[in-house]
């Protein structure tokens, strides 16, 4: 007997170290698979001219589906460059391209490429028009933003063409807009 125990215990010993001295093997988590969520569009007004380019008219869209606020007023303004779905006139260049939106408190600032400026028309009633339907656009889809300041490629302009000021933040003004007109025949009766 002792001498089977003289044999037991050196084995022992040898069986213990290996298993001590083997490495744990570790068990692999399988990597969590992302869940892509898909953001569904979401109904924004936007404003665009009348067709004669005096005032402002809304008009509802449905403008690409975002889940943090500074992707959805990206998302506005870019619609806003796409321009009217209907007979309204466009406020912005169409190649116009938003370069960067960022949230400071109630504060936009958004910066546009130089065709803003360059390809803009300019007259003080369209340079009216761009500015308050960029702002007001934004007033009536997103009331806690309060303001918009307008960069281009990067710098603050002082204006447009040289009509209406963007040195300074600009706030809503819906003294520019106009409710949209019915068509005043789909309401006389027939004779």
């Amino acid at each position: 007997m002792k001498r089977s125990l003289l044999f037991l215990i050196p084995l022992l010993v040898v069986v213990l170290l290996v298993l001590w001295l083997q490495p744990e093997q570790q068990v692999e988590e399988p990597a969590p698979v992302p869940i892509k969520v898909e953001l569904l569009p979401r109904e924004a007004l936007l404003y665009f001219a009348d067709p004669a380019g005096r005032y402002l008219v809304s008009e509802i869209q449905q403008i690409a589906g975002c889940d943090e606020d500074r992707d959805c007023v990206r998302n506005l303004f870019i619609a806003l460059v796409k321009g009217s779905q209907g007979d309204l006139l466009p406020i912005l260049p169409p190649q116009t391209k938003v370069l960067n939106v960022e949230l400071r408190d109630d504060l936009v600032v958004v910066d546009f490429n130089g065709v803003f400026v360059h390809a803009h028309p300019g007259g003080s009633l369209s340079e009216l028009l761009t500015v308050y339907g960029l702002v007001n656009s934004l007033a009536v889809n997103f009331p806690y933003l309060k303001q918009v300041q307008i960069l281009v490629e990067g710098q603050p302009v002082e204006t447009l063409k040289g009509h209406v000021s963007l040195a300074r933040p600009v706030m809503a003004d819906f003294s520019y807009s106009r409710p949209p007109q019915a068509d005043v025949r789909k309401d006389v009766p027939n004779e």
